[in-house]
């Protein structure tokens, strides 16, 4: 176990200097060639009441976040003990940060800190509120998953630049949601993830933006339906409602189930070849095929490209390309989106990187 320790100064929800503590376990990948590969769960193990200032009154935060710091806490339990049988060649940080509630404090900290170590963090699933809510209206066969769409981290020129290529929807975060929603389909967590394209809830924020505003792919899993009686709410009963954020509201077995999706996209990710590099779509003629070229990946045993239509919210075919690093598809590169990605002995495919167009010789 580390931890990552510092003072925050007086703010707009912290009245005094406050000492922050984030809490996170490693486990290191066992491939030398890859174990600088990393991709990290987390919840926050902060919570509050009504009044963000008061430090009396009880705030259970069962749901809100102990439910997220659950589930980073059985992904530890679960993969630590697969990892003693076969260990991944990637790097699985499990992490529970502080601060939330007063601004994403613990989670802003660690994710500079990350930046300024510069670790490869390919993918964070932050999970907060995902307790499942027994409450009237709730779907517990899903899941939701919040990405960002153009990055926080963009700029002018970049944001230029995606325009010109209509990838408005292909950020990395972005491609983090579509392989959750891909290990969903092939992995029966008792769960279901829907994609919803957005940074995050209206009016409301969570720790994967803190990592989105490093330029890490980042993702956030929030229950279907949240009931605010039973968050940020002092505990009481006014009118026959009782409020406050209670273990007896929480639905164990959702959380369960959210904790294996979440373990099975770490598993698959940490398995995986790390994704192919520089990654280009030739654009030297007009022609109506496309030609893929790309860096080989360590650890990939053959590579796949995938493909959909301009409007199409998920990849919806796949060409698998077992020799070199070079593709031509009689697929029009004028009206599709295309991806690269790197399957490994075991099957475990990377993430898919989306080219860039090359046009010189």
């Amino acid at each position: 176990m580390k931890t990552d320790t510092f003072t925050e100064p007086p703010g707009e929800r912290i009245s005094k200097p406050t000492e922050i503590t984030n809490v996170y376990a490693v486990l290191r990948g066992g491939d030398p060639a890859q174990a600088d590969r990393m991709v990290l769960v987390t919840g926050h193990y902060d919570s509050r009441n009504s009044d963000t200032f008061n430090g009396i009154d009880a705030a259970p935060g069962a749901n809100d976040d102990g439910s997220g710091t659950a589930v980073s806490l059985e992904c530890a339990r679960v993969l630590s003990s697969a990892s003693s049988k076969a260990k991944f060649p990637a790097t699985i940080i499990f992490l529970t940060v502080a601060g939330e509630e007063q601004g994403l404090n613990g989670s802003k900290h660690f994710a500079q800190m990350a930046k300024q170590q510069g670790w490869k963090l390919e993918a964070v699933l932050n999970n907060d509120i995902v307790g499942g809510n027994l409450g009237a209206g709730q779907d517990a066969s899903v899941v939701r998953v919040f990405s960002e769409g153009l990055p926080t981290v963009a700029t002018e020129a970049d944001i230029k630049r995606i325009r010109t290529l209509g990838g408005e929807n292909d950020s990395p975060s972005r491609e983090v949601a579509r392989y959750i929603a891909d290990v969903g389909r092939s992995y029966d967590a008792g769960v279901k993830p829907v994609l919803i394209f957005r940074l995050d809830r209206f009016l409301r924020g969570g720790d994967h933006y803190a990592f989105n505003q490093q330029g890490f792919a980042a993702v956030r899993f929030t229950e279907f339906r949240e009931d605010f009686n039973h968050q940020h709410q002092n505990v009481r009963t006014e009118n026959g409602i009782e409020y406050g954020d209670l273990p007896k509201f929480v639905d164990f077995d959702y959380v369960a189930h959210v904790a294996r999706l979440n373990a099975a996209t770490l598993a698959s990710l940490a398995s995986a070849p790390a994704p192919p590099a520089n990654v280009r779509m030739l654009t030297m003629n007009l022609e109506n095929d496309t030609t893929l070229t790309w860096e080989p990946a360590p650890g990939a045993a053959a590579y796949e490209v995938v493909w959909r239509a301009t409007n199409a919210a998920d990849w919806e075919y796949a060409q698998t390309i077992s020799g070199g690093t070079r593709a031509t598809l009689k697929v029009s590169k004028d009206n599709v989106i295309f991806g690269v990605r790197a399957v490994g002995a075991s099957g475990d495919r990377s993430l898919p990187v989306v080219p860039e167009p090359e046009s010189k010789k």
